[in-house]
Order: structure tokens, then sequence, then C-alpha cells
């Protein structure tokens, strides 16, 4: 059975930093392509950061990048995500997913979630 499990969340004020953790069972993440999302109340999901399946190429939103870094950690099947000068915009539920990747399409669309992590910012 494949399980993604998200920790690290919990409450911050504004400035602070937190390191989000996803780890894998039943599933190996080498060669896959990782993401976290989030999601806050009344608002749709949005990509925070990716990383592709060789672990060398990474994205992140134009609202996080230079504070957030996405990370694989092969040697314990996690993908980390660091948040640092956290903001309370950056308040949601984060989760991270996974997708197969293939020669010919690249990233498939990610099919494995994790049931999220709360992270909340004050300001």
């Amino acid at each position: 059975q494949v399980q993604l499990v998200e920790s690290g969340g919990g409450s911050v004020q504004a400035g602070g930093s937190l390191t989000l953790s996803c780890a894998a069972s039943g599933y190996t993440l080498s060669r896959r392509c990782l993401a976290w999302f989030r999601q806050a109340p009344g608002k749709g999901r949005e990509e925070v950061a990716a990383i592709d399946a060789d672990g060398r190429d990474t994205y992140a939103t134009d609202s996080v990048r230079g504070r957030f870094t996405i990370t694989h950690y092969n040697p314990k099947n996690t993908v980390l995500l660091q948040m640092l000068r956290l903001r309370p915009e950056d308040t949601a539920m984060y989760y991270c997913a996974a997708a197969r990747y293939s020669l010919i399409f690249g990233c498939e669309p990610y099919n494995y979630w994790g049931q999220g992590t709360q992270v909340t910012v004050s300001s």
C-alpha cells in the first residue's frame, strides 16, 4: 500500500521557519517527479515547489521563490520543503505529491498524495 505522510507543520510567527517532511512507504520516491502543493481556505490548490526525477531541476512559484526549497532525500525516501521567512499568506494545508517519470512524456500527472499538514503563520 502506497502512503505519503507529511509532517512538520505547525504555527509560527511571520518571519519564522518550518521544514515539512514527506515520507513514502510502499513506494520509492527515486526517479519520481515530486512536488509540494498548498491549499488555503476558500482557495484552489497551488503548486508551491517541484523537483524533477533526477533531483537536479527544481521549480518554485513566484511567491515563495528564494524562501522555500524542495529537496529529495533519497536515503530516507523523503522529500522536504524548507520554508524560510514565512508570511501570513503562506498559511495553508500543505500536501506532497508524487508522479511517475517517463522518458517520452516527462512527469506524468501526480497520482499519489499525502493527507496534508497544516501551516499557520501569524502576523
